[in-house]
């Protein structure tokens, strides 16, 4: 068996994303209350109970929220660097089975070997993550899921890894005109999400998959799309250019949407 994953939400609402293998069914990222987990995996047929860990990018609640609700399922070990494991458990009546990495560390979990890397956001150690995975064939390639939200801008370091994906998730969270017309959002809110350290937008997404452009790609996910400051259509009319020179899949998960499965 390959790998296979699919996004389970994905918005300002909430991120979440399983992936499995052969030997492994995790989540990446657990941005919603755990009985809402419990019936997102119900979707896609699957339960909690079969889940073995969840891999967290960061502390905020649209991608952690649903770490309260493991009290009842203890077997699912949670990997996170410690800053962002501090921040999470200050907000826990139970202790998870924390796994700690270092940022910029590799580590194996089962058949997953998992590459981690810092991107700027505003939280208090943010990662993204590079999982590769070879099926269990003599000689078969190995295949690897970018999974790359919440970040201001791009270093270099993260155009390097993402180079290497056969798939690519990717936030695009913001449409700049709707956001600036947002009537709900007050001036420093807007300010910290077009910042450095706040989000990438439609341009930005479009900008960065441009320069990169990597022969290995084999789809592209463009994800994180907020629900008042963007849309699927304000995405493809950014996208346009890219779209037609682009030599891969491409999707757009809209705001609360599920996506299909993806084999890497």
């Amino acid at each position: 068996m390959g790998a296979r994953f699919c996004i389970l939400g994905s918005g300002s609402d909430g991120n979440c994303a399983f992936l499995e293998t052969a030997h492994a069914r995790v989540l990446v990222d657990a941005g919603f209350s755990a009985r809402r987990l419990a019936a997102l995996l119900e979707g896609v047929g699957e339960s909690l109970d079969r889940i073995d860990a969840v891999f967290l990018t960061h502390e905020h609640g649209d991608h952690a929220a649903g770490i309260s609700g493991l009290a009842r399922h203890p077997h699912v070990k949670v990997f996170a660097n410690r800053a962002t494991a501090r921040a999470v458990q200050a907000g826990l009546r139970f202790r998870p089975d924390w796994q700690f990495f270092e940022t910029g560390a590799r580590f194996r979990f089962r058949d997953l070997e998992v590459q981690t890397f810092a991107v700027p956001h505003d939280a208090q150690d943010p990662v993204a993550f590079l999982f590769a995975h070879q099926p269990e064939i003599p000689e078969a390639p190995v295949h690897r899921l970018a999974w790359l939200t919440d970040l201001g801008h791009a270093p270099q370091h993260v155009r390097e890894h993402i180079r290497e994906a056969d798939v690519l998730v990717v936030e695009a969270n913001y449409c700049p005109q709707m956001l600036e017309a947002d009537p709900k959002r007050p001036w420093s809110v807007k300010q910290r999400i077009r910042g450095r350290h706040g989000h990438l937008s439609n341009d930005g997404a479009r900008d960065l998959l441009a320069s990169v452009d990597s022969p290995r790609w084999r789809h592209v996910v463009l994800s994180h799309l907020s629900r008042e400051c963007n849309s699927p259509a304000a995405v493809e009319a950014a996208c346009a250019d890219l779209l037609a020179a682009i030599h891969c899949g491409f999707s757009i998960v809209a705001p609360g949407a599920r996506s299909p499965f993806f084999d890497f």
